[in-house]
């Protein structure tokens, strides 16, 4: 199993009901895009709430492209698997009558939205599903273990059957399993500009299609409307909380230029958001817009969002004097490993859960915080889906693959070509060119 983010580490736990689990971490197992979630957990938990309401509010987000039963599945087993982590030990931020509090964020129309101490929802979501992992009986997790591809049985069905894995003490290993199921995020770091950490370079998509499985969507990569913009600094994410409190979205003139768009303005959908926000730098002209906080109650910024505010505050920005210079980044791969709502892929074998999977639940684009509860419902239900499998009787080999580690002259760099090309905005014309500028990039 490759990934220790939320969709791996909760399929273990489920499969470990079932026989041995190995995890295998690409770098450590706490660094994933889980961890650096800023956003929450959206599930409909409030008594005036309803899944009806979450399957509106997904199918809207969606752009008319996700497959309903998928977000059915998601909005009706998401409560559950969240009480799930409530009786792990989960924390989460609560009301004055002892309630878990409930936020709004892009695309809601409704208070559904979980957090742990304000903006680290991922890292509090994280922490409490390695303590349950280490718990488990059956479970081994490898750090610093790099899967390189994907091992299929040589009878010609094409079978998964285990993992070709690099470790910097151990050197390459062969590891064979039952089942392999990737949970290894997504492809960010394809931009230039993304809020995702350095691991999310699209491996396992790349190994799934090397050994021959059925891949969708990979046009849709999701932009964050809101990361940080500050010159030599990485972009880091302004959480849709924020907007969510209420923040307005300016320009250089301070106007906000969301008014007349979308009848949700900054609490639009995030393709709504990032596409206003391109189409008005394109017109105007400059690099970034801003997020306008001034207006909060005194102390609000820091107490709503504490680690951003101690971000920000290293970069000299006080949120209740400044404004926050802001610009769409690469945040979330929708497209990916295509599989039924049991994680299963094209390949007997191979399932695919979370960020690195295509089970039709986001369409077009991603619900704010839907990731989170996308990784819990569907590993729960790999998890059980695993219990079918049995033990390959033929030995395996590893998957075809070609690889050149030198570029050669005068070639853009991926990230480069996919930024220029392949990004928010784009053309026939720009992919084209993407096209023929990937085909000169090494094998």
């Amino acid at each position: 199993m490759g990934g220790t983010g939320v969709a791996g580490l909760r399929t273990a736990i489920e499969a470990a009901r079932h026989g041995d689990v190995g995890v295998l971490a690409k770098e450590a197992v706490d660094l994933s895009n889980t961890s650096w979630a800023q956003g929450g957990i959206a599930a409909a938990i409030a008594s005036d709430d309803s899944p009806e309401r979450h399957v509106t509010a997904t199918l809207a987000a969606g752009a008319g492209l996700c497959a309903p039963a998928a977000v059915r599945a998601l909005v009706t087993e998401g409560p559950r698997e969240v009480a799930q982590l409530l009786e792990w030990g989960k924390q989460v931020d609560r009301a004055a009558d002892g309630s878990p509090a409930l936020g709004l964020e892009g695309g809601h129309r409704h208070a559904r939205i979980l957090h742990a101490d304000g903006d680290a929802t991922g890292h509090e979501l994280a922490r409490c599903l390695i303590e349950r992992t280490r718990a488990t009986r059956g479970i081994r997790v490898f750090d610093r273990c790099f899967a390189v591809d994907l091992l299929r049985a040589p009878d010609g069905s094409g079978r998964v059957t285990g993992a070709l894995t690099w470790h910097p003490r151990f050197g390459l290993q062969i590891v064979w399993a039952r089942a392999v199921v990737l949970a290894s995020g997504g492809a960010g770091q394809a931009y230039r500009e993304t809020t995702n950490p350095k691991v999310a370079t699209g491996d396992g998509i790349a190994m799934a299609w090397r050994a021959g499985a059925e891949l969708a969507d990979l046009e849709f990569m999701q932009f964050h409307p809101t990361a940080l913009y500050v010159a030599g600094a990485g972009r880091l994410l302004v959480s849709e909380a924020v907007r969510g409190e209420g923040a307005h979205l300016v320009d250089r003139d301070g106007r906000r230029f969301m008014d007349g768009g979308h009848p949700m303005r900054e609490l639009a959908p995030r393709d709504v958001v990032s596409r206003a926000i391109a189409d008005h730098l394109a017109r105007a002209g400059g690099s970034h817009v801003f997020l306008d906080c001034r207006h909060f109650p005194a102390g609000r910024f820091a107490a709503r969002v504490p680690g951003l505010a101690r971000m920000l505050a290293g970069f000299d920005i006080d949120p209740s004097m400044h404004l926050v210079p802001v610009v769409p980044a690469a945040h979330y791969t929708i497209g990916g490993v295509r599989c039924d709502l049991d994680g299963r892929s094209s390949l007997a074998g191979l399932y695919a859960c979370g960020e690195v999977a295509s089970n039709g639940v986001h369409g077009a684009n991603r619900l704010a915080s839907n990731s989170l509860l996308e990784g819990l419902v569907f590993a729960a239900r790999i998890g059980q889906a695993l219990a079918g499998e049995h033990t390959p009787r033929r030995p395996a080999v590893p998957a075809s693959a070609s690889l050149r580690l030198v570029p050669r002259e005068g070639v853009r760099p991926l990230q480069q070509v996919m930024t220029d090309d392949a990004s928010l905005i784009r053309s026939a014309e720009s992919l084209a060119r993407a096209a023929r500028a990937l085909d000169d990039l090494p094998d």
